[in-house]
Order: structure tokens, then sequence, then C-alpha cells
């Protein structure tokens, strides 16, 4: 790849790092619901699941999964109701009259979930598909590894802006912590939020192949 096409290839994933998409809702959701460590380690585990996806097309996996459309439903749905099911532990958590302070256990936990929600969404491996080979050197002899290289440069750019909304939203919970109720209602939004997302990856459609 020549300078000028990385620079195009990392323009544009700058621009689609930027775009709020479902991996950076679910990050500030869970730092609204957990706090900042919570939403740093969400943030690695959305890295993670991303790179998942990353390897996965790399070696052709991922082509098998959006070709099979029993399989694109069975993993979409994995995803939505694992969105949906961590969302609902949030709301039901949220209720105690004491909130929690910021934990280890609560941290691993977001990582946890950070792998899981991305690695289980087939419109991850969409986009990775449809984006990255257009910005690979057909000639090349190791298409592979160029596509894990900028699918890896991608993941780098999202987590960024990962972190980015981590820090604000972890401003805007430090300036409730002295109005309980209000927090425990944005807590209980973030569960809602989680598992409104849960319920629009159901909604998900294979791409038509081409």
């Amino acid at each position: 790849m020549n300078c000028a096409s990385f620079a195009l290839f990392f323009a544009a994933a700058l621009a689609i790092a930027a775009v709020p998409g479902p991996g950076i809702l679910y990050v500030a959701a869970r730092t609204l619901a957990g706090g900042r460590v919570a939403g740093m380690a969400a943030t690695f585990g959305t890295a993670l699941g991303g790179m998942i996806h990353v390897v996965a097309g790399g070696i052709g996996v991922s082509a098998l999964l959006l070709a099979s459309a029993q399989l694109f439903t069975a993993v979409k749905f994995a995803g939505a109701f694992y969105l949906i099911w961590i969302g609902l532990q949030s709301f039901r958590s949220a209720s105690s009259p004491k909130e929690r302070p910021e934990s280890t256990p609560d941290a691993r936990r977001a990582f946890r979930d950070g792998i899981f929600v991305e690695a289980l969404n087939p419109k991850t491996a969409a986009f990775f598909l449809a984006f990255i080979p257009q910005f690979i050197d057909p000639s090349s002899t190791h298409p592979g590894a160029q596509f894990v290289l900028l699918g890896s440069i991608s993941v780098m750019l999202n987590s960024l802006a990962d972190v980015i909304v981590v820090a604000m939203a972890s401003t805007v919970r430090s300036n409730l912590t002295q109005r309980p109720g209000l927090l425990r209602r944005l807590h209980q939004g973030s569960g809602l939020f989680m598992m409104g997302l849960g319920v629009s990856l159901t909604l998900a459609r294979r791409p038509a192949a081409s």
C-alpha cells in the first residue's frame, strides 16, 4: 500500500471512529452505569472483541459467517440477547438504595461483557469486510496480513474514540454523585439503553450477496 492509499484509509477510518455507533454507545452506557473504571474495562473488552473480527476476517471466517443466513442469525440473536441481559442486570442493580462504588469485579464484568457484545455483533464483521478490502493491494502476496494490519488500526482508532467518551461520561456521572436519586435514574436509563441496543441488533439484516 502506498502512502496516498494509507492516508486515505486512515482519514476514512478516523472519520468512521468519530461517528457514534453501537460500540461507543455501549461504552457510554457502561460508564454512566458503573463509572470510569467500568467504562475503560468495557473499552478494552470491545477492542478485543473487534480484534476477533479482524483476525476472523483475515483468515476468511467472517466471510463464512456472512455467507450463511443461519449462522448470521444465530450469532445476531446471541449478541442481542446478551446485550438485553446485561442491560436488564444493570437496570435491576440500579434499584438498590445505595450506589455501589467502582470495584474490580465490576470492571472484570464490563471487560468480559465488552468482548462478547462486540464479538457477537455480526454487523461488525460486515463492516470490516466491506470497508477494509477497498484499501488492500490486490497484487500483494499476503492480503490477509494487510487486512489484519488495517483492521487493527481501525480498532485502535475506535478505542481512542471510546476513551474520549469514557472521560466525558464519567465526568457527567461524577457531577451527579451528590444527587443519588438522579444518579440511580441515570443508571436505570443506561440499562434500558443497553436493552434497546440489543433489540436493535435483532433487526440487523445480513448483507446481500454481491
